[in-house]
């Protein structure tokens, strides 16, 4: 659950609906709507009602919500999709206009696919095992587990573990890897059961879900709930020093709630009663943060790293609403680069097509209006996107092997923050002189295979 999408990532389309035939097939925020009718926005965080407008990337459909052939005709519900920020606590969010359920009930995105996250994993719970002092008698809980990914190295190291998955489907693949699943959302109630049946965690790994949740308090608490006094909590989000800084707008979309910096992430922590004592930085996603927290009442030592992140993130004025609002700009230059290189490329009769079709490429696609005009199709490890179509754009998707039939002169690169992983995946593609276009954090054109 809430991996970053790649070229093996997606999930089964949510079918929302609208309530009457007659309903708009735009579900407008509260801000869309006036006067007396127009509830208040508040902070999920802290409850504050002064919220400000960042980005406005207009009504988008959910970003995994693809379309099969039959659906083509069919209108589809979109959202808008409207990053604002606290004055109070500076938590960067959209409004929740889906449910989880709409989302992570059936999940065909499979971390296992990408082999670059499988290694990460390891790392991580090699790091985790030195830091925490795992062994034969720890307790390990993973929160949005997936297919057991990562849980998998647990069990291999003989270390007790559960994971929490609220996906049917993944959660089946997990078990049969042999990593015990409860396939629930992480609510308070669930984790005082699984602390009843299991004893309490050494340590909880949330990777890569705290930016999913709604209910920020709740699940922060029962985060608390499932961790021992002594324990440890580990959270990996996007940074958003690199979502505001670096213009990475495509990591917005409707299932993830909210955006943190190490302070925001702190505030948030505390909120459920867990304190940040460690901080590292990541390149996953293209830029994350790892932040490593303990039960309050331990009263443990915070790790110089923690100040030290956090005034980086003030000197590039994070720390201030205002250090925020420049990214709406950087996000008007990205996209105009990007339509113009493609609209010069159908100009030349350049053949173009795309690789992966991730969440964040529906965003991208979906904002700057690329459709089939510009890119007539896609590619994706993952057979459940083959022969269907991207959400809003109806970009269409095709396995990967098409690459080698059509051998395209131009390949888009929509999981860009894949970049070691894909350039090497796709390296291939030099021998008929391919050019991979990544378009982010500013349009990069280059020869495949880093020929000159």
């Amino acid at each position: 659950m809430g991996a970053a999408s790649h070229p093996g990532g997606g999930r089964a389309r949510a079918n929302p609906g609208c309530e009457s035939p007659f309903s708009p097939s735009v579900r407008h925020d509260q801000h869309h709507l006036r006067g007396k009718d127009r509830p208040m926005l508040t902070c999920r965080l802290c409850g504050g009602s002064d919220l400000r407008s960042v980005l406005d990337l207009g009504a988008t459909p959910p970003c995994e919500s693809f379309l099969t052939a039959e659906q083509l005709d069919e209108p589809e519900t979109t959202y808008p999709l409207h990053l604002r920020i606290c004055a109070s606590c500076l938590l960067l969010q959209i409004p929740a206009l889906i449910t989880p359920e709409d989302t992570f009930t059936d999940y065909a995105y499979h971390s296992s696919y990408s082999e670059s996250w499988v290694r990460h994993a390891r790392t991580y719970v090699d790091d985790a095992t030195a830091r925490v002092g795992l062994g034969p008698d720890s307790f390990v809980v993973e929160v949005a587990s997936n297919d057991g990914y990562l849980l998998r190295h647990v069990v291999d190291d003989s270390v007790r573990c559960l994971g929490i998955e609220p996906s049917v489907n993944v959660s089946e693949e997990a078990r049969k890897v042999g990593v015990p699943t409860l396939t629930e959302f992480l609510s308070e109630d669930v984790a005082r059961s699984v602390r009843a049946e299991h004893g309490p965690a050494d340590l909880v790994a949330a990777n890569n879900v705290y930016a999913h949740i709604p209910d920020l308090n709740g699940f922060t608490r029962a985060l608390r709930g499932l961790v021992a006094d002594d324990g440890w909590v580990s959270i990996e989000v996007h940074h958003a020093l690199h979502l505001v800084g670096d213009a990475q707008f495509d990591t917005i979309y409707h299932e993830h709630f909210q955006y943190y910096t190490v302070l925001t992430a702190q505030r948030a922590l505390a909120a459920g009663g867990l304190r940040v004592v460690d901080v590292e930085l990541l390149e996953t996603h293209g830029g994350s943060i790892r932040v490593w927290a303990r039960p309050e009442e331990l009263d443990a030592p915070v790790a110089p790293a923690v100040a030290e992140v956090i005034a980086t993130e003030a000197a590039a004025g994070l720390d201030t609403v205002e250090g925020h609002l420049g990214l709406a700009q950087r996000v008007s230059t990205i996209r105009n680069d990007l339509v113009s290189f493609l609209v010069q490329c159908a100009r030349d009769g350049v053949r173009v097509a795309g690789y992966g079709a991730p969440g964040k490429g529906n965003t991208l696609l979906n904002y700057c209006g690329i459709r089939g005009d510009l890119l007539p199709w896609t590619v994706d490890r993952n057979p459940y996107k083959h022969g269907r179509f991207t959400p809003g754009t109806r970009v269409p998707v095709r396995a990967p092997e098409a690459i080698e039939e059509e051998r395209p002169e131009v390949i888009v690169v929509l999981p860009w923050n894949l970049k070691a992983e894909l350039d090497a995946q796709l390296a291939h593609t030099a021998e008929w002189g391919a050019r991979l276009v990544y378009p982010l954090p500013v349009l990069d054109v280059s020869p495949a295979g880093g020929a000159s």
